[in-house]
């Protein structure tokens, strides 16, 4: 578009430029206003209306020219609560016993000032043709409401300011005021992003197939509270934040408006939340089946590029993969972009640029065509991800591996079944690290179970899944499993692709679903199948693959008291990989015929 000399967008190889008349602050439009939602969530009459802040360039006003939204929702906008461990749960208790009593710290005090709610993305897009749009998600920051931790209000409080920015929902000069305001400054069309419950917002929104939500960028989303504090039917915690879970983060954010504290704690927190998070069984339920987006995706049209690390054990990679495979199911456009590194971590600028160009400016830049997927390579730079087909890698197929004994050393892992082998026990004790015990070389409180020397590298690619049979000297158990490269690299300058491949979870109590674990018969052997975390990773030649199987893992799982003993029957449990190449390409990697494969 041209007008009075502008050209917006400016573009330059498929991507937006800075336009020159965009670019100076002092030249932006900043404002504020409270925009009308569908839901009342603190229950007092009125729909609850969220907090949103513009920023706009004058100088398009002025020329007539209206912009697309790049639009961010956040619970942190306005402060958030302490981190100090005695404000978690104690985990330090027996497995299916009611845990003693979360303390509760003191209310958020907001913080911020108007009309400016962030400035995160301002300087990077409204120069190039972008006006940037921010809202506090319900009951935080100046946003009316009280906060359900992924509940409907969530989702239907960002498709609100959508509807606003398109002309179909009405925003307010104030909180409580009618004067109202009107988004004709904006196309109508608006891409989201963000990163971790920013992301998760993001898809959220996109879940409502809200009209003129074009494209969506979520960077490390949770996509399901589920799985973000509990797995496979056990009690498990995001890696950092042992003993969080919803109630907890309910309090951290809980950042709105003071004269609706007390009713939303003692309906939402002590009440929903108390009942619902159910830390005693872990089961799959109803209340953490409303928080679960997988669940939500029937409306979804947006395209979405996720973004999402392979090493992240705060929200672990399956939350972008469930997500990204219902899209690409549906017939969405779809992209993942994974990079080996931990928790964040977007994709690089110029691949997001090419994105929102292509679905706000309607730039024919093919940004939505070619691989499905971009994976950055274990030693590669994150803004050199490699290309692929797809992810899983279409060249990827399970290969099944058999257990061939050797506790309390090393057993073996085959590719031929070699029967007879029998049981071996391992006692838990979560006063040994899952590290420690990898490194072992002689210890009760762990199975391990180790390919040859790879003579080539083994490309993985996908999702490993644990077929097991086992029996639990208590009614309950932990059952954690890490698949890791051996030898363990003890360097400092160990990378986070050096030891740990993948990493799973699950409660044996749950052996027929999540819904409905039932206690153990002591000294009974029982059959569960569960998946580790996907991953693609590139195993050099020289190492080995092991599987470590323990109980409690001390930083993810409860504390029991050490001395259960889990029994593994050999004969029928076996992990299967995910290997680029399937069978052939193991077996060349492991430099023996079938029959001789698993020898030491």
């Amino acid at each position: 578009m041209e007008a009075e000399g502008l050209t917006v967008p400016l573009i330059k190889e498929g991507q937006t430029q800075v336009i020159p008349e965009f670019e100076d602050p002092a030249g932006w439009i900043r404002h504020d206003l409270w925009v009308e939602t569908t839901f009342d969530s603190d229950q007092d009459g009125r729909p609850d209306r969220m907090h949103v802040d513009v920023t706009r360039p004058r100088a398009a006003e002025t020329a007539g020219i209206k912009l697309p939204v790049i639009y961010v929702s956040s619970p942190y906008f306005a402060g958030t609560g302490t981190t100090e461990r005695e404000y978690f749960w104690n985990v330090r208790h027996e497995l299916g016993a009611t845990p003693p009593p979360r303390r509760h710290f003191a209310p958020v005090e907001r913080r911020g000032t108007r009309p400016i709610i962030s400035e995160s993305h301002v300087k990077e897009w409204v120069p190039q043709g972008y006006a940037v749009v921010h809202s506090s998600s319900p009951g935080t920051g100046l946003s009316q409401g009280v906060p359900t931790v992924g509940d409907d209000n969530e989702s239907l409080a960002p498709k609100a300011v959508i509807d606003w920015l398109n002309g179909r929902a009405a925003g307010y000069t104030t909180p409580d005021g009618n004067e109202t305001v009107q988004a004709d400054w904006c196309t109508g069309k608006v891409g989201m992003t963000g990163t971790s419950y920013n992301g998760t917002l993001t898809l959220a929104a996109a879940t409502t197939g809200v009209d003129g939500l074009e494209v969506v960028i979520p960077i490390a989303p949770n996509t399901s509270y589920y799985h973000y504090y509990r797995s496979n039917g056990l009690v498990r915690h995001p890696y950092g934040y042992l003993g969080e879970d919803v109630d907890y983060l309910y309090d951290y954010i809980h950042s709105g408006p003071e004269e609706f504290r007390e009713f939303a704690n003692t309906t939402i927190r002590d009440q929903e939340m108390a009942a619902g998070q159910d830390r005693v069984t872990g089961d799959y339920n109803d209340f953490w089946a409303a928080r679960d987006y997988l669940n939500d995706m029937g409306p979804m049209k947006a395209a979405m590029l996720l973004a999402h690390g392979l090493n992240d054990w705060n929200v672990v990679p399956e939350h972008a993969n469930r997500i990204y495979q219902a899209a690409r199911a549906k017939g969405l456009t779809a992209r993942i972009y994974w990079h080996q590194g931990g928790h964040g971590g977007g994709p690089p600028d110029d691949m997001m640029n090419r994105w929102f160009a292509r679905f706000l400016h309607g730039v024919p830049n093919g940004a939505e065509e070619g691989p499905a997927a971009w994976i950055v390579r274990e030693d590669d730079d994150r803004s050199h991800p490699t290309p692929y087909v797809d992810y899983p890698n279409p060249d990827a197929q399970p290969v099944p591996l058999h257990l061939i004994g050797g506790s309390p050393e090393f057993g073996r892992l085959s590719l031929a079944r070699q029967p007879g082998q029998g049981t071996e026990t391992l006692v838990d004790n979560f006063s040994f690290s899952g590290t420690t015990l990898a490194q072992a070389e002689w210890t009760e409180h762990r199975l391990m179970f180790v390919t040859p020397e790879l003579t080539e590298s083994v490309h993985l690619s996908g999702t490993a899944r644990l077929h097991i049979r086992l029996a639990s000297s208590k009614p309950a158990a932990n059952l954690s499993v890490w698949l890791v490269a051996l030898p363990w690299n003890t360097s400092r300058r160990a990378t986070i692709t050096d030891n740990i491949i993948t990493r799973g979870w699950a409660d044996p109590q749950n052996h027929h679903d999540l819904r409905h674990g039932e206690p153990l018969v002591p000294g009974q052997f029982y059959e569960l199948a569960f998946n580790l975390q996907p991953d693609d990773q590139i195993i050099p030649k020289g190492r080995q693959i092991g599987l470590m199987i323990f109980s409690s893992d001390r930083d993810f799982t409860l504390w029991p008291t050490p001395g259960t003993r889990l029994t593994v029957d050999l004969d029928t449990t076996s992990l299967t990989l995910p290997v680029v190449g399937g069978a052939a390409s193991l077996e060349r990697a492991f430099g023996a015929s079938v029959a001789e494969v698993g020898a030491r």
